[in-house]
């Protein structure tokens, strides 16, 4: 049963349906029911039957399983992790039906992303000492997560050749190997031209064409980067927690405050569909709202 579950994750990775974190998720999801059906004595997917479901079910929603109860979109997260496994193996002819199929989708409200404002990003990129080679990379990894609204793993996996610094353009590979190309602003230019000269030549192996580099001459982690932002955080002084994925919410937020169109920020975000995006401007109309409430005159 597990060579199955490898056989599935190699074909989201090969298929490029998710990022190398959405393919872990997944194969700790499955790998969860997978426990659960030794338990019961079942060792073939096809003997799965509708209450065997239902009972896994009931015992995840009550925590049993995962030593703890789950949040809603965990949940989702699970199903949908194991409707795709079984589509995966009905389309293999490996089974005949789809068990998760008779289980309605959980509705997950959307929560609104944390965003830093410009002063917070200015007080960030301020606590880098400039003399110090490690920290002029640190510096220009988080500058280009801002800048270009990367994701952490496209920026650990941005290569030296997708950098077009006369043009000003990243060209990022991002969900399902779609590329994408991002202009960049002349300071941050100014940033990598001192880390490629400062740190980069020092560490990087000949012929390695991953942009980032470690200590170790290997690619930057997506953990080296989240604990880097952790350090930067209370080096700044800001009383919240900071996350890589927040610098892309707030490099979507300040373009459509500064009136960019939502269509532009979608392409430079590389959402496949506009209404991921749109989740943005409700941020932008909360932001001006409560904009109005405190300077308006009349708002009291």
């Amino acid at each position: 049963m597990y060579e199955l579950l490898d056989e599935f994750i190699t074909y989201i990775k090969d298929k490029g349906s998710g990022s190398e974190a959405t393919a872990d998720s997944y194969g700790r999801d499955i790998r969860r029911f997978i426990e659960y059906l030794d338990e019961k004595g079942i060792d073939d997917f096809s003997k799965v039957e509708k209450d065997t479901v239902f009972d896994y079910i009931s015992e995840l929603r009550t925590g049993r399983i995962t030593r703890g109860k789950i949040t809603n979109s965990t949940y989702a997260r699970n199903m949908s992790s194991l409707r795709s496994f079984y589509r995966f193996l009905c389309e293999r002819k490996i089974c005949g039906k789809n068990p998760f199929l008779s289980f309605k989708k959980i509705h997950v409200e959307k929560h609104l992303p944390d965003v830093l404002t410009i002063d917070q990003i200015r007080r960030i990129l301020d606590v880098f000492n400039m003399e110090d080679p490690i920290e002029i990379r640190n510096r220009c990894i988080v500058e280009i997560i801002y800048a270009c609204g990367l994701r952490i793993s496209e920026c650990c996996n941005l290569k030296l050749s997708n950098l077009d610094r006369q043009q000003m353009l990243v060209r990022v590979l991002g969900k399902g190997n779609k590329e994408r190309l991002v202009p960049y602003y002349p300071a941050l230019n100014d940033i990598l031209s001192l880390y490629l000269k400062e740190y980069r030549s020092k560490y990087a192996d000949y012929g390695f064409d991953y942009l980032f580099v470690s200590t170790r001459r290997g690619r930057i982690s997506p953990r080296s980067v989240q604990l880097l932002l952790e350090e930067v955080r209370k080096k700044a002084g800001l009383e919240i927690d900071i996350h890589p994925h927040m610098l892309r919410h707030s490099f979507a937020t300040h373009l459509l405050d500064n009136g960019a169109d939502l269509r532009t920020v979608q392409e430079l975000l590389g959402h496949e569909n506009l209404s991921t995006t749109q989740l943005y401007t409700h941020l932008t109309f909360d932001r001006l709202k409560n904009a109005v409430k405190k300077a308006h005159p009349h708002a009291k």
